[in-house]
């Protein structure tokens, strides 16, 4: 008994220790940190506070179509079973549409088209979308600094000169590691104190280090949409969700509400990712991207943007990059999310493919995934 009660005050004394960590660093507690760190990318939206964006009160209902997939595909160099590319890629949700009809939905069991889903990074994309908005309302110009928006940010270093448009193309310089190691470990960077946190404006008051100095080279960095998020809510005056909803989500006729998670309830969503939605409405982004800006007989966004997004300003990861948009072939658009979330885009084939996945942090399976879609896509 005498060991047990010894244990016990240890365990109490360690956890209230955590606690105080956590909310030193602005960390949710312990409890709801280690939830998070272990729970399978499409649980995720649920384990962090969010703000809700409301559909469209005339909400676009895609007709739909049967496709026959092909039986096999060519699966990391060799011809693998349909199905067994999705076991091994751990989709939860594949959907074709071509020229605007729903042609091809798979569900996982356990997932229907009303799930709701993580984004990662395929949020950074919704961010360029409201930027681009923004740019040619004139509220914004991309030689604009972010210290501009924010005086009170200055660093007195090379800090102070970082742009939006460096910022839209991973060329600022702003030294938060991007490396997600897994495990417990994986909570000590950057990246993860930034997902994590519970106030952005502490972590991005703790984190105005530069790797490197503004324009100089590109580095993938989910700091700069973070960045461009904050500029969003100080230009607009309103949260990023209610500006997404009004001037996206419901002119693209979502069907379902999105939410996007937040530090805080009231605070400041996270813009670099953590955007969730039902697969469909995913590809209604996709269908008005693909449709240059176009809903119907309404604009949503500005062609000269479009532009901006379909072309490739920098290099990353072997892959041409701009404005938060991947291209991984010649005239291939691509939103890509970390676990396994992509929005594709073929315009010459007038296909929009969603993928919504729960890839393990540590597996790489971006490019032979991309090859498939390809080959769906030109099919």
């Amino acid at each position: 008994m005498k060991f047990l009660r010894k244990t016990l005050v240890a365990v109490f004394v360690l956890y209230f220790a955590l606690w105080g960590v956590t909310l030193y660093i602005h960390y949710p507690n312990p409890y709801q940190s280690i939830r998070l760190g272990l729970a399978p990318a499409s649980k995720t939206p649920d384990l962090m506070p969010a703000h809700t964006i409301a559909p469209s009160s005339n909400p676009i209902v895609l007709p739909t179509a049967n496709e026959k997939i092909p039986t096999t595909v060519n699966w990391q160099g060799k011809q693998v079973p349909w199905q067994t590319f999705l076991d091994a890629s751990h989709t939860n949700e594949f959907l074709v549409l071509r020229n605007g009809v729903l042609t091809y939905q798979y569900y996982r069991d356990g997932f229907t088209p009303t799930t709701r889903l993580p984004s990662y990074s395929v949020g950074k994309t919704m961010t360029s979308i409201m930027v681009g908005q923004l740019v040619a309302a004139g509220k914004i110009k991309e030689s604009d600094k972010f210290v501009d928006y924010f005086p009170e940010y200055k660093a007195g270093t090379s800090f102070d000169r970082v742009t939006v448009g460096q910022l839209l193309d991973m060329r600022s310089g702003v030294g938060v590691s991007d490396n997600y190691p897994s495990g417990p470990q994986g909570w000590g960077v950057g990246i993860a104190q930034m997902y994590a946190t519970t106030d952005m404006n502490w972590f991005v008051k703790h984190n105005r280090k530069m790797a490197f100095e503004p324009g100089s080279q590109a580095l993938y960095r989910s700091v700069d949409p973070q960045l461009i998020g904050m500029i969003i809510k100080k230009v607009t005056g309103s949260s990023v969700s209610d500006y997404f909803a009004k001037n996206v989500w419901q002119p693209v006729g979502a069907l379902t509400p999105a939410t996007w998670n937040v530090d805080h309830v009231g605070g400041i969503e996270k813009t670099f990712c953590c955007f969730n939605a039902t697969g469909e409405d995913y590809a209604k982004v996709g269908l008005m991207l693909m449709n240059n800006g176009m809903v119907g007989n309404k604009r949503v966004l500005d062609l000269n943007w479009i532009k901006r997004m379909s072309t490739s300003v920098e290099q990353l990861e072997g892959s041409g990059y701009g404005a938060y948009v991947w291209h991984p072939y010649p005239n291939i658009d691509l939103m890509d999310g970390l676990h396994g979330q992509y929005v594709f885009i073929d315009r010459a084939t007038r296909t929009v493919i969603v993928k919504l996945s729960d890839v393990p942090t540590d597996l790489d399976l971006k490019a032979p995934t991309t090859q498939v879609m390809m080959d769906i896509a030109k099919n």
